[in-house]
């Protein structure tokens, strides 16, 4: 996990310019450089690092004698990169996975570059000889990228957006910071001035389809065209496995967060299970976080005990939580309800593995609601084809919501996330099953995943089948909710004449509760504006809802009532 930052075609003094640069610090707290470009004076490179692989060669952007005229800085892992040199004969000069990059760009192009890279990433290729400028971004958007082009050929491109808003230039910059589409790459021209032009904006990888570099991936090819349930469990156990074991490339401590729920309690004994494997000479840490006595942390307190990791439990007051709400909204660049409300405590654990242990790669749980349809409305799905429509949409739309979230408050302590459940290969595999074997079965969501682990004796039982939580219900107190609490105290904050003419002073998505103006309120005063990053608020469908809480669902209140 890095900060990367690039201008191209700049008007204004780049030593200025590179104080926008710093905005991202956070992202790489190892070092930092930032590097002209050769020859185009008002084109630059700026790069925040955190060393997880090579601690030597590491450092960005990164050149290579063989292709002195490329230029890379990305973000991210690629998981397949040895896979690859092996495949192709490449040979490297450093350790940096990365660097693959370069040598794919040169032997097919940036088509078959993008295609074949197993992992995360977000990058900016520049190739002088040729004058032309890269950016592309993984399937899911696991790693960020904005960018912004003015009309005159302008552009800076950046991990978070709040590295770009404040740069100089002739013609105004409002509004056309956006988030750089995850799945695509974009072509641009270089000029001789430093400027660019656009040429192409492509998507390269759909993920319902089989990603191309599965034809050298470590997992032999899988029975296909059976959907015989032993086979479909078996190849679930295989694919997931897989994911998880690729991911353990790292020089750096590995961490995994644990909520005690079906996804993050499957990530971590995996991943402690191959630990052993592969004799990692350090236990592994997981981290829960809650309000005392909270459903999560009894929870995760049962897994670590089980899978017999060495557990930590950080425990927050309603106090601690409602003063990192600006700050989380600064960190996110969100104000969608749902984001920030599950955010705060995301961001209250990966403050406490910063500062009180070594631990800086992160697994986590994310994507496997999204793909798994786990969310409790998906038990009102009026067809399985139309839960698979929706889960599709969920995956097509994460780089908006939980993949920026787990980013986000993980990146703002200089840790890095990897979350198996949005490998490539698993996620299309599991996209590809017959709709109706995919949807919730006797009134429990994710069924056909916990039926694939019922006989691994990973997790035990009341932990595989345990119904889905609402976060801020998970983290809470038993004697009052995180909901609750949060209601309690903006109530105090919003006054509800504001409320009342909150789609005069925000007409695009109007606050249309207090908590929602509370969090608009802070969003605008950082980036005043730009509500346009947020195209719609996280919502459940098929159920009338005012709120995105699983609370307000049916399904929800009887099974908590019980």
């Amino acid at each position: 996990m890095c900060g990367i930052w690039a201008l191209f075609g700049s008007d204004e003094c780049l030593s200025v310019q590179c104080l926008s640069a710093m905005k991202i610090a956070h992202r790489g707290p190892d070092a930092f450089r930032f590097e002209n470009v050769n020859g185009f004076t008002n084109c630059c490179f700026g790069f925040h690092r955190l060393a997880v692989v090579d601690q030597l060669y590491g450092m960005q952007p990164i050149r290579v004698k063989k292709f002195p005229y490329l230029w890379l800085c990305y973000n991210g892992e690629i998981y397949n990169f040895k896979q690859l040199q092996k495949q192709f004969g490449f040979e490297y000069q450093t350790l940096v996975d990365g660097e693959v990059i370069l040598h794919l760009y040169n032997k097919g192009g940036i088509e078959q570059t993008a295609s074949m890279l197993d992992g995360v990433f977000a990058f900016i290729l520049l190739d002088t000889a040729n004058r032309k400028v890269f950016l592309a971004r993984d399937t899911y958007g696991v790693r960020p990228l904005f960018k912004v082009l003015t009309d005159d050929g302008f552009l800076g491109v950046c991990s978070e957006a709040k590295g770009l808003i404040n740069l100089k230039h002739s013609t105004s910059l409002c509004s056309k910071v956006e988030p750089f589409l995850p799945g695509h790459y974009e072509v641009l021209d270089l000029k001789p001035s430093g400027k660019v032009a656009s040429v192409e904006l492509v998507k390269f990888h759909s993920y319902k389809d089989e990603p191309l570099h599965a034809a050298c991936d470590t997992v032999e090819t899988l029975p296909s065209g059976s959907f015989d349930l032993e086979t479909v469990k078996s190849n679930i156990r295989i694919l997931f496995e897989n994911a998880v074991r690729k991911r353990l490339m790292a020089h750096r401590r590995i961490g995994c967060l644990l909520s005690g729920g079906l996804d993050s309690s499957l990530v971590a004994a995996v991943l402690l299970k191959l630990m052993k494997e592969i004799n990692v000479n350090y236990p592994l840490q997981t981290f829960a976080i809650g309000m005392e006595n909270s459903p999560d942390l009894l929870a995760a307190r049962k897994v670590a005990a089980h899978i017999g990791s060495e557990h930590h439990e950080v425990i927050f007051n309603s106090e601690e939580g409602i003063q990192a709400i600006e700050e989380v909204i600064f960190s996110l660049e969100t104000y969608d309800i749902t984001t920030v409300r599950a955010s705060i405590g995301m961001y209250l654990v990966s403050k406490y593995i910063r500062k009180k242990t070594d631990s800086v790669v992160i697994f986590s749980g994310e994507g496997s609601d999204e793909l798994t349809q786990g969310y409790i409305y998906f038990h009102k799905a009026p067809s399985p084809e139309e839960a698979a429509e929706e889960s599709e949409r969920l995956l097509k739309e994460l780089y908006l919501f939980d993949v920026l979230r787990a980013d986000r408050t993980t990146a703002a302590h200089g840790l890095e996330l990897r979350v198996p459940f949005l490998d490539h290969r698993f996620t299309s595999y599991y996209l590809s099953l017959p709709a109706e074997l995919r949807i919730p079965k006797n009134g429990i969501e994710k069924y056909l995943l916990r039926q694939s682990f019922e006989d691994s004796n990973l997790l035990p039982k009341e932990i595989l089948w345990r119904p889905k939580e609402a976060f801020s219900d998970g983290i809470a107190s038993i004697k009052k909710s995180w909901f609750s609490i949060l209601q309690d105290y903006i109530d105090q904050q919003v006054d509800d004449l504001l409320l009342e003419k909150a789609a005069e002073k925000y007409p695009f998505n109007p606050p249309k509760t207090k908590e929602s103006y509370y969090y608009r309120q802070i969003f605008e005063k950082h980036f005043p504006g730009r509500s346009n990053w947020l195209p719609h608020y996280w919502m459940p469908r098929w159920v009338k809802a005012t709120d995105p809480s699983a609370r307000t669902l049916k399904h929800y209140k009887s099974a908590t009532q019980e």
